[in-house]
């Protein structure tokens, strides 16, 4: 179970260090640049120890596949980004594969 806990953080600090770098502008301003370095950081450094239990396919598929979701959420929610008809029918897509390799793979540690 703690693996799924070191994944869950590790997506949460990237979607956190993925938003901040628009505002980082270029490395330009410190504040945003320190949340993006330190979010990447910890984002790949709590990966790497879900790799211990968690096939490397797997593990980068439901983090990349979850960070994508909330990245695009926060772009709507925080930058006023437009999400459309086929931009939702591709993020529910994402959700449902992330959900198929969750539920059913039999590589998953559960």
């Amino acid at each position: 179970m703690q693996q799924w806990i070191f994944l869950a953080v590790a997506i949460v600090s990237e979607v956190i260090a993925t938003s901040f770098l628009k505002s980082a502008e270029g490395f330009t301003r410190l504040w945003p640049s320190l949340i993006v370095v330190i979010g990447y950081l910890l984002a790949f450094y709590l990966l790497s120890l879900t790799l211990k239990t968690i096939p490397v396919g797997v593990a980068y598929a439901i983090w990349s596949g979850v960070g994508i979701v909330l990245i695009a959420l926060s772009g709507w929610l925080f930058l006023g980004q437009l999400l459309d008809t086929p931009a939702l029918i591709g993020l529910a897509l994402i959700i449902a594969g992330v959900a198929v390799i969750s539920v059913f793979s039999r590589t998953v540690v559960h």
